[in-house]
């Protein structure tokens, strides 16, 4: 690097050199600007039942998603940490109590968007 020298808004004051066993410091943060990241706890973001999105309402609620707007079709998560939709996991648990993906038995974590 040809130009070992940082642009910065205001000049530094020289820091004097340490004494003793200290390190001198090299720079001092001014300013801190974080950015955060989020994604679902889970593997995979597709519901395994109906195969959508897990935030786009599911086969049963698609044919009246344009009309009935009052009616939220939510996710629904296990114990095992699986999520799939509340109506997809309904259907399933009338025939089967059991997580379609581990085998285990379902247990509701939560639910809700």
């Amino acid at each position: 690097m040809a130009d070992d020298q940082m642009d910065i808004d205001e000049p530094l004051e020289a820091v004097p050199p340490a004494t003793g066993g200290e390190k001198s410091k090299k720079f001092q943060i001014k300013k801190w600007t974080a950015v955060a990241f989020w994604s679902w706890d889970i593997a995979v973001e597709n519901c395994a039942i109906c195969r959508n999105h897990i935030m786009e309402p599911c086969i049963q609620c698609q044919p009246n998603a344009m009309t009935d707007t009052d009616n939220e079709c939510v996710a629904a998560w296990g114990t095992c940490n699986h999520a799939f939709h509340l109506h997809c996991i309904n259907k399933w648990l009338l025939t089967r109590n059991a997580c379609p993906l581990d085998n285990k038995t379902w247990q509701f974590a939560k639910y809700g968007k």
